[in-house]
């Protein structure tokens, strides 16, 4: 037991360039780089990922496919006569800012379904993306908003997006028949909060409530990776990346301006590193239902910066055969020297 009675979990002990990295984090502000960190990941050779990295091949999930999804049901119910569902508009932020919860809520089924294997056979995907939409707000404590629009519209909307829905879910249940051993699995998200936002951010905004929703299940086995650049670099590069089919690309989507100022403003990553009683790490103290009882546990998150303030990652969304050797390294090395912190601590 910790100080005051406070359970602390153990992060379990890495051995310098042997041990594998479980759960990888990777967070950071909007066209900071993560996907592309990602693509180049998946572009390495295990021994590669294991040598230089402490990684396994990598097992990916994302949420920026539900905040797309989320805006193509508000097209449809535009399209049908009624109002937006989730945003205030198709350029603007969500009606209601707890759904960054949602989607925590979302990843964190994600991971169940990952971990056990699941295969989701249903007769409708955009139904059952509707199901688990309704039942994330629920969680949170929002309004169930697809349970009460009119059957038949709800009908309309679903066979127009069932294409969509019905890849998202394919690719969900292809990795999900994977074998996991030896594996690590990244989870990337992007947090903020407004332009000149004062710390602690005020939840739902920012990382600290993330870290309140992620399960125990991520965090007893996550490290964190944050790829570092200041706000008016992500502003800059969120442009610079968009295209005006590109919405729904992981690459190539661009974030409105206004959620750009208003919610990625700023983040709290470095202050959270600073708060923490530990170098090194993110300090995240959440309350875990225990049996029929409730107890305070503590878990401390491996952290290091990928420092992309000088861009190293932009070049990774061409094809791979223009990769300039020289680029390859850079960001090869910034990667390298980041993923040994993590194997470190």
């Amino acid at each position: 037991m910790g100080v005051g009675g406070v359970a602390y979990l153990r992060i379990r002990p890495v051995e310098p360039m042997s041990q594998l990295l479980d759960t990888i984090l990777l967070f950071s502000l909007p066209a900071s780089g993560k996907s592309e960190v990602r693509r180049y990941l998946a572009s390495l050779t295990p021994d590669q990922c294991r040598n230089d990295f402490h990684m396994g091949p990598t097992l990916q999930l994302d949420d920026y496919p539900y905040v797309h999804l989320m805006h193509r049901i508000d097209d449809e119910l535009k399209a049908n006569g009624l109002g937006y569902a989730y945003y205030h508009g198709p350029d603007r932020p969500f009606r209601d800012n707890w759904t960054w919860a949602v989607l925590i809520q979302l990843l964190n089924e994600d991971h169940v379904n990952l971990m056990a294997s699941r295969q989701t056979e249903v007769a409708s995907a955009a139904q059952h993306l509707f199901d688990r939409l309704d039942a994330a707000h629920a969680k949170v404590g929002l309004p169930e908003y697809l349970g009460d629009i009119p059957h038949r519209i709800r009908v309309r909307v679903a066979e127009a997006l069932e294409a969509e829905c019905r890849a998202e879910l394919d690719t969900l249940n292809r990795q999900n028949a994977q074998d996991k051993a030896g594996r690590t699995l990244v989870i990337e998200a992007a947090r903020g909060g407004a332009n000149g936002s004062a710390f602690p951010l005020c939840p739902p905004h920012g990382y600290e409530t993330a870290f309140q929703t992620l399960s125990p299940a991520i965090l007893e086995k996550a490290s964190v990776l944050y790829v570092w650049v200041d706000p008016a670099e992500s502003r800059r590069k969120n442009i610079e990346r968009g295209r005006p089919d590109g919405q729904g690309s992981i690459l190539h989507h661009s974030v409105p301006m206004e959620v750009m100022l208003g919610q990625y403003g700023t983040d709290d990553m470095a202050w959270l590193m600073e708060q923490s009683d530990r170098p090194g790490t993110i300090r995240v103290e959440r309350l875990i239902q225990a049996g029929d009882r409730y107890e305070t546990k503590v878990y401390h998150l491996p952290v290091a910066r990928f420092d992309n303030r000088k861009d190293l990652t932009t070049f990774v969304r061409e094809d791979a055969k223009l990769w300039k050797p020289e680029d390859v390294q850079a960001i090869h090395s910034g990667l390298k020297a980041a993923f040994d912190q993590l194997a470190r601590v």
